[in-house]
């Protein structure tokens, strides 16, 4: 069976089973603290688990994008080093909430296994959970009674807590479980071994497909278990696995789903995968397994960038390129073109990929050829350690440095080293990188302790629409730590306070008990929850309060966000309709809008973008809002939806005359309220992506009189009411008053030139200067290269002291370096050392600096006696 039908033949069943067909949500997660990306099928579904999210079907069906990148369940460096792990993977799942459970579960996977896709029932193998004193559980007999009746007891296998009891992380809902196994080695292997011996064991050709977790546990913060509210079934299949499988591959990189990628690397590249453990294969699955990291993860919101999941999927890019670079000879970008060869692939039930297929082209190509530059730096400071370096063994700090600031990989260091005959202390790297990992730890550590319920009620009911104040019942809290600071995260029954979300930021405000009143520092949304952040504990208070919402900092805010969708619209009627929002920051101070766009905005396009946007305005248009609105009707209206947002079949729309969005945020009731708007900047944020920042309101008006209060001053300075020409006559006074300097330094610099011409000594037969000067740097190197021009061969050192620092530079003729093999750059870092400084440069020409003047006479004679020894 090809990919394709693999997929929907799996949907297909479980449909017919009265299952709903779920779409996949986003690989980005959002709202929800504990997670960077969606790792397994059931982390849209874990609120519902909890009993905090309504049961929108008892049972649900789906294929769910997954990344495993980061956490408890990493297989980054995994990848690629064999041929079954990945990062981005499809987990194919069926889910009951508190309807069936194990017997039907069970039956259900091996009537779809064994019937629909025809899996011979000799060679599989399944495991139940055994028990585990430590957490007081037992033995999984139910799962085992029912498995008896299907397979042979023999090919029954008792499991430990570690492979037969599945956790999502630290804390949340887990169960054990129940795993199908695949032995898809020869029969003449099978015949000597059997497959049970390999289960769980790692080996590639014994393999767990179907994982059926009996979803009935949560672990909590001090990790004991309780029960959940009720029991679910929670079952995930690895796609790429099933594919290897159903197709008879050695691996799941030889499937048709990886087979187009890697053939399409070996056009480019020339090279032939073999499927080897070399280092040349292990590049090929490296690239053809984080393309679709990559590219997913960008459509579904997430670009590269310096800090949390941003900086996730640029490592993974990164370490993509450094595999093709070091063992494909690849030095020019090749990843963008590759996520083409995804988006035709998968575009077809992934409609993200091809809605965003220009955006992942541009940002993976601007990404690769930023990291390629890195590389050739790196490879140049490798150089330069290795020519002053008089050890076999470089320093594991160098190395980390190079590692840290320029983003340059230890191993790939390693390689280059290797190749100078040297290597890295590798103990001193990773004491680097521990120590490194311990301050991050320490800056971003949130201990969290458990929910303290005070009621059992499900979810929170948000009233902020309607409101800035309510009677509200505290449902649970917890304490929190963060960076040595102790907080309270409080959930009320309802709120009036808007959690952050949608690029709007959270409300704050106080709530109100007994006449106490404790200030809300912000407020967010952990799955279902409307999380209230305080500094005073809400134990010993009444648990009936009333909220406040901040009404300044929430109007101000509103207007922000409204405006932002008045500016969409313009964007798109001024841009084209290839504009879509790509992120966005609205606060009561300003908000910040960003979007695709391949080139930068005039000045004339954005003088007419404020021109549209205030003419909406001016229309004062009411709010329209639509509540609990189908989104069939919604996309029906034209409704625009949140970049990497997961919408459900309800949704909220906002128009403003001809702007209709999906939204949750707050709004203004006309738009005549925001008043003014003003565009403050506009500049490129990544590859296609550019970002507008605005003002609104009294922050506009207030823009605009201190401008003009500027432009009063400078009209009083200068005495003219025409600025415009009074600037120009400044700038053609300068621009004279500089020629004549330059005109000045020239004939200085032609002066100094010959008095050192006339001073230049013979030593060892080459002509040598060393002199301090009283010049700028630019006429400094302006002068040095003349001398090595003019003088042969010339060996020039010249110095140069100003405000208790001293400058060096090492000027060499070719015909000197050529002959005597002396190095410019080697010659400074050792001269450096006289001023207590450091500096580098090229053969010819090399400089430093430091900050110690009273040694530029020793530098001189360093120099003098390396002139000697040549």
């Amino acid at each position: 069976m090809k990919s394709i039908a693999i997929r929907q033949a799996f949907l297909d069943f479980f449909e017919s089973k009265k299952h709903h067909i779920a779409p996949s949500s986003p690989i980005v997660v959002k709202d929800d603290p504990t997670l960077m990306f969606t790792n397994a099928g059931m982390n849209q579904f874990k609120d519902i688990f909890l009993g905090n999210d309504p049961v929108p079907s008892p049972r649900i069906a789906d294929t769910q994008k997954c990344l495993r990148v980061s956490g408890k369940h990493n297989d980054l460096e995994e990848v690629g080093v064999d041929t079954y792990h990945h990062t981005m993977f499809e987990m194919l799942g069926n889910w009951s909430f508190g309807d069936y459970y194990k017997k039907e579960a069970i039956t259900w996977a091996w009537e779809l296994l064994t019937e629909v896709y025809k899996i011979d029932k000799d060679r599989m193998y399944v495991t139940v959970f055994g028990g585990d004193k430590s957490d007081g559980l037992e033995f999984d007999q139910e799962a085992y009674d029912v498995w008896k009746d299907l397979i042979a007891e023999d090919r029954i296998i008792s499991a430990s807590k570690k492979d037969n009891f599945w956790e999502m992380g630290d804390v949340g809902p887990c169960g054990p479980c129940s795993e199908i196994h695949v032995d898809m080695r020869s029969a003449a292997e099978r015949s000597k071994f059997p497959g049970k011996d390999f289960v769980n064991k790692d080996h590639p050709q014994v393999i767990e497909i179907w994982n059926l977790v009996f979803m009935e546990m949560q672990r909590r913060a001090d990790g004991s278990l309780a029960g959940l509210p009720a029991k679910h079934i929670d079952t995930g299949m690895g796609f790429e696995r099933l594919s290897m499988v159903l197709q008879g591959k050695p691996s799941t990189y030889d499937t048709d789903i990886f087979s187009p990628l890697i053939a399409f690397i070996e056009g480019q590249t020339g090279h032939v995968y073999s499927g080897s453990d070399s280092k040349k294969d292990i590049a090929f699955r490296v690239l053809s397994d984080h393309i679709r990291a990559v590219s997913f993860a960008i459509a579904d919101g997430q670009l590269p960038s310096n800090t949390g999941s941003g900086y996730v999927i640029r490592r993974i890019l990164r370490r993509a390129v450094r595999y093709a670079y070091s063992f494909l000879d690849r030095k020019e970008p090749l990843l963008y073109a590759l996520s083409g060869v995804l988006v035709s692939q998968m575009g077809h039930f992934f409609k993200e990929l091809r809605t965003n297929e220009n955006l992942i082209s541009q940002v993976i190509r601007e990404e690769e050829e930023s990291f390629l530059r890195t590389l050739a730096r790196g490879i140049q400071l490798i150089d330069d350690i290795v020519a002053k370096s008089k050890q076999a063994e470089i320093s594991g700090d160098v190395v980390f440095e190079l590692y840290d600031t320029f983003g340059f990989p230890a191993d790939l260091t390693a390689l280059i080293l290797a190749e100078s005959g040297k290597n890295y202390n590798e103990t001193g790297f990773q004491k680097a990188l521990e120590e490194q990992k311990a301050r991050s730890r320490k800056a971003s550590v949130q201990d969290t302790g458990d929910w303290v319920v005070i009621r059992e009620v499900q979810g929170t009911q948000f009233l902020g629409y309607d409101t800035l104040a309510c009677d509200m019942t505290l449902t649970r809290f917890r304490k929190v730590t963060q960076k040595g600071k102790q907080l309270f995260q409080m959930v009320f029954d309802r709120t009036p306070f808007y959690p952050e979300g949608g690029g709007q930021v959270g409300d704050t405000g106080y709530i109100e008990s007994a006449g106490v009143r404790i200030p809300v520092e912000g407020t967010f949304k952990e799955n279902n929850l409307i999380v209230h952040v305080t500094s005073k504990s809400p134990e010993g208070l009444d648990p009936e309060v009333k909220g406040v919402v901040a009404a300044e900092k929430r109007n101000h805010t509103t207007k922000n966000h409204s405006a932002t969708h008045l500016l969409h619209h313009a964007l798109r009627e001024l841009l084209g309709t290839h504009v879509e929002q790509k992120g966005s920051l609205v606060e009561s101070g300003y908000l910040r809008f960003d979007f695709s766009h391949f080139s930068k905005v005039t000045d004339e396009e954005i003088r007419n973008i404020e021109i549209q946007v205030n003419a909406m305005v001016r229309k004062d248009y009411p709010l329209e809002e639509f509540r609990n609105f189908p989104m069939a009707k919604a996309k029906s209206m034209g409704a625009m939806a949140l970049f990497g947002e997961k919408y459900g079949d309800e949704v909220r729309v906002i128009r403003f005359g001809e702007s209709v969005e999906l939204c949750g945020g707050t709004h203004v009731q006309r738009t005549g309220e925001i008043g003014f708007f003003k565009i403050i900047s506009e500049g490129s944020v990544a590859a296609g992506i550019r970002r507008v920042e605005a003002i609104t309101a009294a922050a506009a008006e207030k823009y605009i009189f201190e401008r003009l209060d500027v432009i009063d001053a400078a009209s009083e300075k200068l005495k003219s009411n025409d600025l415009v020409k009074s600037i120009e006559s400044l700038q053609a006074e300068n621009q004279a008053m500089s020629r004549e300097l330059e005109s000045f330094r020239k004939q200085k610099s032609m002066q100094v030139k010959a008095e050192l011409i006339d001073a230049a000594e013979l030593v060892n037969g080459v002509q040598f200067i060393a002199r301090r000067v009283h010049l700028d740097p630019e006429s400094v190197k302006d002068l040095s290269f003349q001398l090595r021009r003019e003088l042969s061969p010339a060996f020039v050192v010249l110095a140069v002291s100003e405000n208790g620092k001293a400058t060096l530079s090492v000027a060499l003729s070719d015909d000197l370096v050529e002959k005597s093999g002396l190095n410019a750059a080697q010659i400074i870092r050792e001269l450096a050392s006289a001023i207590q400084g450091g500096g580098g440069g090229q053969p010819f020409y090399a400089t430093a600096g430091g900050k110690n003047p009273e040694g530029i006479d020793a530098a001189f004679a360093l120099a003098r006696k390396v002139l000697g020894k040549s």
